[in-house]
């Protein structure tokens, strides 16, 4: 599904076309993607301006002059800007229509994503109150981290890929950031001291920040706004190299399976 890095190159790809510009017409061709999308979504924003496209975890959110268009991509959605009218095809489930012939559309094949209103404070949504600090912000340090971990036995991947402890650390990132900072992901998340959760939010900033320049990783259902898939993929270190020789040390990747996703790790440099 479309991670972190992913919805921040779309959130960046697609700021500059709609920021400023006033909604001229919403397009709605279903009624439910995850959740029901509000009947009356094209009253409320049609008319309004787009002030900024912000990014709070994996939601974007669209704020205007009148309330936040709040936007999930689910497993498979993306967003795209179509400068020039284009039919639209079977996943392509809503049209944001913007002067000039510009147009955001949403395609979804699995409609797992979804379309929301949100009137006053967008962060005090229940999808987003919740959230622990986004990574790449100074919100999160190792001295965060270390405390959230205090006492618990719970493997040190699937803690940092809880979106409570912190956001956008989906599975991918986090076995690559794990292995640059020299972590077994079985490690229990209460074992580790300050220094190595330092070391770690290192690392998950550097393989997210990649991730981002290099357009996001490459997986089935991902596209960019201008249709093209990102190259993030053809960098990893570990994800999906089961078998391979590391490229540290030559030791055959090891994969396991945490938390019911499968992990990559290389059994001499992460320890």
């Amino acid at each position: 599904m479309p991670e972190l890095p992913e919805v921040e190159t779309i959130r960046r790809g697609i700021a500059p076309f709609i920021v400023g510009r006033k909604v001229q017409g919403v397009v709605l061709r279903t009624t439910m993607l995850r959740w029901p999308v509000p009947a009356d979504l094209a009253e409320r924003l049609t008319g309004r301006t787009v002030q900024d496209v912000e990014r709070r975890g994996k939601y974007l959110l669209l704020g205007t002059d009148g309330g936040t268009l709040l936007i999930h991509l689910g497993m498979s959605g993306y967003l795209r800007i179509l400068e020039k009218p284009l039919p639209p095809g079977k996943h392509d489930h809503a049209d944001i229509d913007f002067a000039d012939g510009i147009c955001l559309r949403l395609n979804d094949t699995r409609r797992f994503g979804a379309l929301l209103w949100v009137e006053g404070d967008p962060l005090r949504h229940p999808l987003l109150a919740g959230l622990g600090p986004e990574p790449l912000s100074g919100d999160l340090t190792g001295d965060y981290l270390h405390g959230r971990a205090r006492g618990r036995l719970i493997a040190v991947k699937p803690f940092i890929m809880d979106h409570r402890v912190v956001v956008g650390v989906g599975n991918i990132y986090a076995s690559e950031s794990l292995f640059r900072a020299g972590i077994d992901p079985r490690t229990p998340a209460g074992h580790l001291s300050p220094e190595r959760y330092r070391r770690l939010v290192t690392a998950i900033r550097q393989v997210l920040e990649e991730a981002i320049t290099a357009g996001g990783t490459t997986l089935r259902d991902f596209s960019d706004q201008n249709g093209r898939p990102g190259y993030f993929a053809l960098q990893l270190q570990m994800y999906g190299r089961d078998g391979e020789p590391c490229p540290v040390c030559g030791r055959a990747v090891e994969k396991i399976t945490l938390g019911q996703r499968s992990t990559y790790f290389c059994p001499r440099c992460q320890q």
